[in-house]
């Protein structure tokens, strides 16, 4: 299960195995004996090899995953955002971080789409569109 996890999330980010192993080492990094390679993450991806502890925590940190749902533990991620806005948690959007306004402001806009959703008409076509994040395939 870890490899398919690893795999989806890396691809899901659109980045390479370089890619994530130059971020991994910029956020944690070590002398460079210990540094995490592509071959290191594509052999994890491939279950060839099984990372350790210390790098299931890292990579679990990066993706902002659990480390049970990183390994199979759990099968899904589920954030209450009404509780991570409340949450002492820094917030960012697009690397923009939120401050305290911003966040109560974001939280009134979602509580109010939700509530104002139960008193729209259905469409014949209810579709989910898709939405661009910037990411280049």
């Amino acid at each position: 299960m870890f490899p398919e996890r690893l795999k989806a999330l890396r691809t899901g980010r659109h980045i390479t195995l370089a890619d994530l192993a130059q971020e991994l080492n910029k956020m944690f990094p070590s002398d460079q004996h210990h540094e995490n390679t592509a071959s290191q993450i594509g052999n994890w991806e491939r279950g060839i090899r099984n990372p350790s502890y210390l790098e299931v925590r890292k990579l679990a940190t990066y993706f902002g995953v659990s480390m049970d749902y990183l390994s199979g533990r759990v099968d899904n991620q589920t954030t209450d955002l009404s509780k991570l806005f409340i949450s002492g948690v820094a917030l960012s959007f697009n690397e923009q971080p939120l401050a305290a306004n911003d966040r109560y402001e974001i939280y009134q806009l979602i509580d109010g789409y939700l509530h104002g959703k139960q008193n729209r008409k259905k469409t014949e076509f209810e579709h989910q569109e898709e939405l661009d994040l910037g990411y280049e395939s």
